[in-house]
């Protein structure tokens, strides 16, 4: 390809050398590093051609198409330079979880990649996917504290021409720390929500049980905004966390520490647990709220102690970017959030292209160009031929497994060919020159 257009070539390689030595993201302007790279694109008049625009297109579809994924989530790929790559991932999250974004890659150097988080919605809200984070092309990580129950999309495209691998990690857990002293056991007993008084109020927050005179603790930096009792908290604590909108509510406690307007850090002993307030016949615990202009909200997912490693990775790496094949009874599933739910089975020999791998599954393009997921041990080589078989007649061979693809040659009558897949109504197959088409099976 690079040596078809010498103009071309030169326009890239202006293009590659632009991306090598790109600064941090505060000299970017406005301007993330992916617009930047698409407008360096477009100046060099490569838009009119078919990488520029194969990439550009890219850009779009894994944001209008992203593959659906659960948190914790980890993949390795590799991206070839032959083609233009990207891939768009979706999951949902909590408000008050942060979210963690991590990839590494291999290169190092000279091996620009784009990573950028996006607000997804659904199909009936009728909106496109909201901007909200970048990573610079130096240091590929995000973090971002949910603020609303939502979809996310994340985004990866590297640079033009480039090849190399990577590891993506996406991990949810806590924006705050936990409000009672991990050096004490404790559990949460009652959530947001839960009726109270025979139902004639909710529950604001959640209790989480513990001995009592268990240190209750700051759970961010910030300011002690109040120190009082009330008949239903007993001995409270209020605090502001810095930079917050919110604040914290802290009640049932057996002693308060902390005084009002101290300034404290996480982890800071605000107070002892115990049942002041309404809660003198319950067992010791610590009574947790989130407040906002708007009233209580849910606090659980700002504490909740859950960030998971995600799935070990255990499919070879070598079968990345190769020609592979099906298997009897291999699954094909849609997404990984219904990974073992959700499924359609593939026609023994189908062909595929993993691209990445998660956990025991690949993460495969099928020849239509439809992404999802198999289990690593249902596809197998297609180097090694399914069979032998002659051409009666001569016919085309073809650049997809489409009637109305592009012919690549003509095959010529008593020509003998190697079957290496299949992919519904035809063979993917490879002639004395090794050149790979697709031919009808019904002509066979």
């Amino acid at each position: 390809m690079r040596n078809k257009n010498s103009f071309l070539f030169l326009c890239l390689l202006s293009l590659m050398l632009y991306a090598c030595s790109s600064p941090g993201p505060g000299l970017f302007g406005k301007k993330t590093p992916h617009e930047q790279y698409e407008k360096k694109i477009k100046d060099a008049g490569l838009k009119e051609t078919a990488l520029g625009d194969a990439w550009l297109k890219t850009a779009a579809i894994t944001l209008s198409n992203p593959l659906d994924i659960s948190l914790p989530y980890s993949e390795t790929g590799y991206f070839a330079d032959d083609r233009a790559n990207g891939i768009g991932l979706r999951f949902r999250a909590k408000r008050g979880q942060k979210l963690k974004i991590s990839l590494t890659k291999k290169p190092v150097e000279n091996f620009a990649m784009y990573v950028d988080l996006w607000q997804s919605y659904s199909a009936s809200e009728n909106k496109t996917p909201k901007f909200l984070l970048a990573a610079d092309t130096i240091n590929l990580s995000l973090e971002y504290v949910v603020t609303e129950d939502s979809a996310f999309i994340v985004r990866i495209q590297p640079e033009l021409l480039k090849e190399g691998e990577y590891t993506l990690t996406i991990i949810a857990g806590p924006s705050l720390a936990f409000p009672v002293s991990p050096k004490v056991k404790s559990n949460i007993g009652s959530f947001f929500g839960t009726g109270r008084d025979n139902g004639e109020r909710k529950h604001e927050g959640i209790d989480i049980f513990a001995p009592v005179h268990s240190p209750a603790v700051a759970s961010a930096n910030g300011v002690v905004t109040r120190v009082n009792e009330n008949a239903l908290g007993g001995k409270v604590i209020f605090m502001q966390p810095d930079n917050a909108s919110y604040s914290l509510y802290y009640a049932h406690l057996d002693s308060q520490i902390a005084k009002e307007g101290q300034r404290v850090k996480s982890g800071d002993i605000l107070g002892l647990t115990g049942n002041t307030g309404n809660a003198k016949f319950t067992a010791s615990h610590l009574h947790f709220g989130i407040y906002t202009n708007s009233g209580a909200i849910d606090p659980l997912y700002f504490v909740k102690a859950d960030y998971k490693e995600p799935a070990k990775l255990s499919v070879p790496l070598t079968n990345l970017n190769t020609w592979m094949r099906s298997s009897k009874n291999a699954k094909f599933y849609s997404d990984q959030i219904t990974a073992g739910t959700n499924f359609t089975m593939l026609e023994e020999t189908t062909l595929m292209r993993p691209e990445a791998g998660t956990g025991n599954f690949y993460r495969v393009i099928l020849p239509d160009g439809k992404k999802g997921f198999v289990i690593g041990s249902s596809i197998i080589s297609a180097i090694k031929p399914l069979k032998r078989l002659t051409i009666k007649k001569s016919q085309p061979l073809l650049s997809s497994p489409d009637s109305t693809g592009l012919q690549k040659k003509l095959l010529a009558t008593g020509e003998k060919i190697n079957v290496l897949a299949t992919f519904k109504n035809f063979y993917f197959i490879s002639e004395k020159n090794n050149t790979e088409g697709w031919i009808p099976k019904k002509q066979l």
